[in-house]
């Protein structure tokens, strides 16, 4: 048996619900959201389609259903609008968690806290404070989508299956992201040196244009449609599958980081170890000056938010 409680039932929430009640892993999802309505909604839609798919016990309940569950994915919290950046968010979500975190703690301080709500970063190292859990059981979704995002981008541009492009975004999930390029490469050939042999012709600015294009995919696409939530709920389903099936895979989670690269006290993505336990280890990197340099900035950029914070 394995339970997965899900805090906040909008967009992501829902749809990572769904995307979870299709993956074949879960036998049991609480829904829970302040609008009990919504979650009683969702919850009967995906269930009508629970003959078509795998066994899954799909319901709304409240904050003490989630004993019992080996993950909770905290999801709440008030949305990104149009022009807004996620930063902008911050003090709005800090005070939810602050009041929300206690709560979920009283029915359950045994499960994995997976923080999927932006700030992303500055959320998890938040729920990291005020929980007192142990180390590793409290992570951020952080790069796994972007670094999705990534991946398909250079697909594209090469022709190339994604499930052959390895690369990862790291840093913040947001503006001072950035692609790790040292250490991005092609089925095991580094990407420096798949360019020499692809025979295509890029501009001289095409790294940048990709990154540029991974930062700002969130704000394309809350642009055009309102919100993010399908890939993001794929980039769950992955995490709560690594948990639950205790993988070891190698994902990049937002972590409250120890001294990695110089920098300790705030939470960014690394590539890193998941499994039953939370995160078992973050990976040291073989990156290049410039990409220590730009990881130290985004760190600051964090570590100035958090200065800001009551926590």
């Amino acid at each position: 048996m394995s339970k997965v409680a899900i805090i906040g039932s909008g967009f992501v929430g829902a749809t990572s619900a769904f995307t979870l009640a299709l993956s074949g892993t879960v036998t049991d999802i609480v829904l829970i959201d302040l609008n009990k309505d919504k979650a009683i909604g969702d919850a009967l839609d995906i269930s009508h389609g629970i003959p078509l798919i795998q066994p899954v016990n799909v319901y709304a309940g409240d904050y003490k259903d989630v004993e019992g569950a080996d993950v909770i994915v905290v999801t709440a919290g008030a949305a990104q609008k149009p022009g807004e950046t996620r930063l902008d968010l911050v003090k709005k979500n800090t005070a939810i968690f602050k009041s929300m975190i206690p709560e979920l703690l009283k029915h359950n301080d045994k499960a994995i806290y997976l923080i999927v709500t932006n700030p992303v970063d500055i959320l998890t190292y938040v729920t990291y404070k005020i929980s007192g859990l142990p180390w590793g059981r409290v992570f951020g979704s952080g790069t796994v989508l972007d670094s999705s995002r990534f991946r398909y981008l250079l697909s594209r541009h090469c022709n190339i299956d994604p499930r052959n492009v390895h690369g990862r975004i790291i840093g913040e999930h947001g503006d001072t992201e950035f692609a790790a390029w040292s250490i991005t490469n092609i089925s095991g050939i580094s990407f420096n040196e798949y360019c020499s042999i692809c025979g295509r012709i890029c501009n001289t600015n095409f790294r940048k244009e990709v990154e540029d294009e991974v930062v700002n995919a969130a704000y394309k696409i809350i642009d055009k449609k309102g919100a993010t939530y399908y890939a993001v709920a794929v980039a769950v389903r992955r995490i709560v599958e690594c948990i639950l099936r205790d993988e070891n895979s190698i994902l990049t989670v937002s972590s409250p980081l120890s001294g990695q690269y110089g920098v300790k006290d705030v939470s960014l993505s690394l590539p890193s170890i998941v499994g039953r336990n939370g995160v078992a280890r973050i990976l040291d990197l073989p990156l290049s000056d410039e990409e220590v340099e730009k990881f130290g900035h985004s760190a600051n950029v964090m570590a100035d938010v958090i200065k800001q914070l009551d926590i």
